[in-house]
């Protein structure tokens, strides 16, 4: 029995823990310590601790503090906890919508450098929220579970085959549940303004019993086990992380249009080391912090440089502009009847006639 119970602590310590949502991680100085910043990020803490460290290469007398919280979370908590010994000095998330009504309501710092200049006219706004990288918003199959010849690279495709005989994705296919993952609020607000079988193909979702998810690492470890086929409207750089780490995945950019997603940073008003925070965001969108991003974070840079990258290339891909325009589904009545509308489509009841008439999206 002892035998067995050291090989039982020897396996475990074995694996690495990963850290959950809220999690906090200090990273020491390298040095006597002479700053120190404050980051609340929707990034992974896996993902960004390599930024993090070679940023310390260059500044080994700063001190990070990184917590890793989801999207929603981040902004409620910035408001609650803003003028508290905690308060963070660098906002981090996905979450565009959110980090633009902190800048609109006077939550943010200005800042402008060189690095911030480089950004393309669509990656900033006011000189106060800034894109460090992008992502675009992908389908992604198990090629165990579905053959590349039926994968679907459009829409209408998926719709097509959400549709077909024998219903091969009923149970098998997810998404994220808008009414707690922030960033699929966003995204299903986007569909809705762009696609015009976007309320048919939600239809077929809930017809399909489409399993609903608030984190883009439980959908995509539920594809990779086979558990799902196929999720749709996920964040591309997690999944590209698992297949060049062997899982059996295939990331599908929809050929009718892939919306793509900016990482963003803001500078809040109440952090208490504010240069710290300035110096950190322009490491991040300099040249070496783009390329760390990128080899490390497996995040893609955003700003051009002579290796290539940045700017969000490709022919389908359509950026999601940082704006006043990202304001209006935030509204609390809007948000409220979207929500109702979305719901009443992928519950297995189904079938608002808001949106399956005649496959025409009638968002409100």
């Amino acid at each position: 029995m002892i035998r067995l119970f050291v090989v039982v602590v020897a396996l475990l310590l074995a694996v690495p823990v990963l850290a959950a949502p809220g999690d906090v991680r200090r990273f020491p100085a390298q040095g006597a310590a002479t700053a120190q910043l404050r980051i609340h990020g929707t990034t992974d803490i896996e993902v960004f601790a390599e930024v993090i460290a070679d940023y310390q290469r260059l500044h080994p007398g700063s001190e990070v503090v990184y917590e890793d919280i989801i999207t929603q979370d981040l902004y409620a908590r910035y408001l609650r906890d803003r003028s508290g010994p905690a308060s963070p000095d660098l906002l981090i998330s996905s979450g565009m919508d959110l980090q633009t009504k902190l800048v609109n309501d006077g939550h943010a710092l200005p800042h402008r450098s060189l690095q911030t200049q480089a950004l393309p006219s669509w990656a900033q706004w006011r000189g106060e929220a800034f894109g460090i990288s992008y992502e675009p918003v992908v389908m992604v199959y198990n090629t165990r579970r579905l053959p590349a010849a039926k994968a679907p690279h459009t829409r209408r495709q998926l719709l097509d085959l959400l549709r077909s005989e024998g219903a091969p994705l009923r149970g098998k296919v997810g998404t994220y549940d808008i009414e707690r993952s922030s960033v699929g609020y966003l995204l299903a607000t986007q569909d809705a303004q762009r696609g015009s079988i976007a309320g048919a193909l939600l239809g077929a979702l809930g017809d399909n019993a489409v399993v609903r998810e608030e984190r883009t690492g439980v959908l995509l470890d539920q594809v990779a086990s086979g558990q799902l086929s196929l999720v749709y409207n996920v964040l591309g750089s997690y999944a590209q992380a698992r297949i060049d780490a062997g899982a059996p995945l295939a990331i599908v950019e929809p050929e009718d249009y892939t919306l793509v997603v900016l990482r963003t940073a803001v500078i809040p008003r109440t952090g208490a080391h504010p240069q710290e925070a300035r110096r950190f965001l322009d490491y991040l969108l300099s040249p070496r912090g783009q390329q760390v991003l990128a080899r490390e974070a497996r995040l893609m840079p955003i700003v051009r440089s002579d290796a290539g990258g940045g700017d969000a290339p490709g022919r389908s891909r359509r950026p999601i502009q940082l704006g006043p325009g990202l304001l209006v589904y935030l509204d609390a009545l809007k948000r409220r009847q979207f929500l109702d509308a979305w719901r009443s489509s992928v519950e297995p009841a189904g079938g608002d006639p808001r949106f399956m008439n005649a496959g025409v999206c009638r968002y409100p």
